[in-house]
């Protein structure tokens, strides 16, 4: 898990990306075609387009990094915008790289009685 400090924001990149693409070519996406700053410090997913990669861009202050996920079954939801950035909670960024649905989490199942 990627260690988020308090008050991070959380940008997912609307629309499919390149997966090929780098720490340097994302960061100019987020510049160039999201008009935001890639070093302030907030977190910015991108996913491709067979939409089980994701990748998350994020200037912790000291340096670039770039982290990496890829489901081994299903995909992963992503907003229908077609280009932009949704701001999302680190709640649901944890959420959504664990394959749930973000947007409205749902408990699988739960007891009913103790015996």
């Amino acid at each position: 898990m990627i260690p988020i400090p308090s008050g991070v924001r959380v940008w997912i990149a609307t629309g499919h990306t390149d997966m090929r693409r780098g720490m340097q070519s994302l960061a100019l996406t987020v510049q160039e075609s999201l008009k935001r700053d890639p070093h302030a410090g907030d977190l910015y997913i991108f996913r491709g387009r067979r939409g089980d990669l994701v990748k998350i861009l994020w200037h912790d202050g000291l340096g670039m990094s770039l982290y990496a996920k890829r489901l081994d079954r299903g995909k992963f939801i992503w907003p229908s915008a077609s280009n932009g950035a949704v701001s999302i909670s680190a709640a649901q960024m944890a959420y959504m790289l664990e394959g749930i649905d973000w947007r409205n989490p749902q408990l699988s199942w739960r007891p009913h009685s103790a015996g």
